[in-house]
C-alpha cells in the first residue's frame, strides 16, 4: 500500500496567461465554473466555507453555491448552525472552490450577510420535499441522542405537512458573500503555479495582480 502522505502529482503545463483572464473576476469565475462542469468535476459548485465565531474559533465545512452575480456568492443554511451563528457574529469569511481533478482552485475572501427573506422563501420552495422536511427536523449542529430520534421526527413532520406545502423555517435562509478578493489558481509543474488575484478597490473597481506561487 502506498503512503498517502508521500503522494506527489505534477500538475502539468496548462498556463493561466494574463491575456486569458477576463477583466471581470465574476465573469472569469463563471467561465471556470463552466469549465469544471464540462470536465465532470464532482459537484463543481461545492465550496469550502471558513468562518470565525464570536470567540475567535475558526471552522470550515463544505456547502453548495446556489447563485453568483455581481453582488457575490450565495448559499443557504440554518442560521442557528455553527456556521450561521458564526457569520451573524463575525461576517468575515473565506471560500475555496477545490477543483482538484483539473488542477484549479478559486479562493475568495469577503463579508457575508443574510439575504432578503423573500429570496430565501423563493429558494426554499424549489428544494425537494425531503430536504424541506429535513430543514424542519434538524436542529443543525445541536447534540442528537440517536439517529432514530431524528428519523422519528421526520416521520412526525411528514404527517404534519401531508397535503400542503412545507413552509420555510424561520431560522433557515441564505447568505451572500460579497467578495473583497478573488484569486484564480492554476496548478503548474514543479509547483510553479499561476496565481492571479483580483482585489476590490475603494471605488468598487477590481484591481488585478499576479502573485508568486
Amino acid at each position: 500500500m502506498s503512503d498517502p502522505l508521500s503522494t506527489h502529482t505534477d500538475y502539468g503545463q496548462l498556463p493561466l496567461n494574463d491575456s486569458d483572464v477576463l477583466a471581470d473576476p465574476i465573469e472569469q469565475f463563471r467561465l471556470w465554473l463552466a469549465n469544471a462542469s464540462e470536465a465532470n468535476v464532482y459537484e463543481p459548485n461545492a465550496m469550502v466555507l471558513s468562518t470565525v465565531d464570536a470567540d475567535g474559533s475558526p471552522s470550515s465545512r463544505t456547502v453548495l453555491l446556489r447563485a453568483i452575480d455581481n453582488t457575490g456568492f450565495e448559499f443557504f443554511t440554518n442560521y442557528s448552525s455553527i456556521k450561521g451563528r458564526a457569520l451573524l457574529a463575525n461576517p468575515a469569511t473565506a471560500l475555496v472552490f477545490p477543483w482538484y481533478s483539473i488542477h484549479r482552485q478559486v479562493l475568495v475572501q469577503g463579508t457575508a450577510r443574510p439575504v432578503a427573506a423573500a429570496l430565501s422563501d423563493a429558494y426554499f420552495a424549489t428544494r425537494p420535499r425531503g430536504s424541506q422536511i429535513a430543514a424542519h427536523a434538524s436542529e443543525q449542529s445541536q447534540p442528537l441522542a440517536s439517529r432514530a430520534v431524528l428519523e422519528a421526527r421526520v416521520i412526525e413532520l411528514e404527517a404534519e405537512f401531508e397535503g400542503r406545502d412545507v413552509p420555510r423555517p424561520d431560522d433557515w435562509g441564505g447568505f451572500v458573500v460579497e467578495p473583497s478578493t478573488i484569486e484564480f489558481w492554476q496548478g503548474r509543474s514543479s509547483r510553479l503555479h499561476d496565481r492571479v488575484r483580483f482585489t476590490r478597490a475603494a471605488s468598487g473597481e477590481w484591481e488585478r495582480m499576479r502573485l508568486q506561487p
